[in-house]
C-alpha cells in the first residue's frame, strides 16, 4: 500500500508539474500575442498618422513674401475682407496659422489652384500643395485650367517651387487674399503671406 501511494504521490506531482509548464507556455504565447497586436497597432497608427501627413510638409515654406503679386492679377472691387480689416485664419497650411488673428493686405479675384510637384531642388514630392494663383503659371492663357493639366509654376512660396513642373489636383475661381498674421505658436508676425482663400477666413470678434 505504501509503494502504491508513493507511485500516486509520483504521478500527481508530475502532472502538476506538467500543468505549470503548460499553464506557462499558455501565459507566454498570450503575451506574445497580445505584443504582436499592440505592435500591429502602433505600426498601423504610424502609417495613419504618416498618410495623413503626406503632402503636407511646409517646413520650408516661405511665410512672410515681399507684397509684390504677379502681374495682371486683378484686384477684387467688392471683397468680403477689406484691406485693412481682419479676419480669422480657419486653415493650417503651416503650425500656427490656424485660429491666428490676420490684416488684410490685399484682396484679388482669381483661380486658385492646389498642384502637386517635385521640387527643383530635390526631395520628395509634394502633394495637393495650398495655394498657387493662375498668374503664377508660365504660358498659359487666361482661361482656368482643369485639374490633371501639366503647368509650370513662377512662383517661390516654398523652396524649389519656382520653375517647377506640376500637375492642378483642383481648381476654384474665388477671392484671394494676401494677410499679415502672428503665429498662435509665437514667433515674428508673417508678413505679406501668399495665398489664403475667402473660405479660409472667418469674421474677427
Amino acid at each position: 500500500m505504501q509503494k502504491k501511494r508513493m507511485k500516486m504521490s509520483i504521478i500527481l506531482s508530475l502532472f502538476a508539474a506538467i500543468s505549470l509548464v503548460l499553464g506557462a507556455c499558455g501565459n507566454a504565447n498570450d503575451e506574445n500575442t497580445e505584443d504582436t497586436q499592440n505592435e500591429d497597432k502602433g505600426n498601423a497608427a504610424g502609417t495613419e498618422n504618416t498618410e495623413n501627413m503626406e503632402g503636407m510638409n511646409h517646413s520650408k515654406m516661405n511665410m512672410s513674401g515681399s507684397g509684390e503679386v504677379p502681374e495682371g492679377l486683378k484686384v477684387a472691387e467688392n471683397p468680403t475682407y477689406e484691406v485693412g480689416s481682419q479676419a480669422i485664419i480657419q486653415e493650417s497650411h503651416m503650425p500656427g496659422m490656424k485660429g491666428a488673428k490676420a490684416t488684410i493686405v490685399g484682396a484679388y479675384d482669381t483661380t486658385v489652384y492646389t498642384v502637386s510637384y517635385t521640387p527643383t531642388t530635390g526631395g520628395e514630392r509634394v502633394e495637393n500643395h495650398k495655394w498657387v494663383i493662375h498668374e503664377e503659371l508660365q504660358n498659359v492663357d487666361k482661361s482656368p485650367l482643369e485639374p490633371g493639366t501639366e503647368v509650370t509654376i513662377n512662383a517661390d512660396h516654398m523652396e524649389g517651387m519656382d520653375g517647377a513642373t506640376a500637375e492642378i489636383d483642383s481648381a476654384e475661381e474665388t477671392t484671394i487674399y494676401m494677410v499679415d498674421f502672428t503665429p498662435t505658436t509665437g514667433g515674428a508676425e508673417v508678413k505679406n503671406h501668399q495665398w489664403v482663400t475667402e473660405s479660409e477666413l472667418s469674421p474677427a470678434k
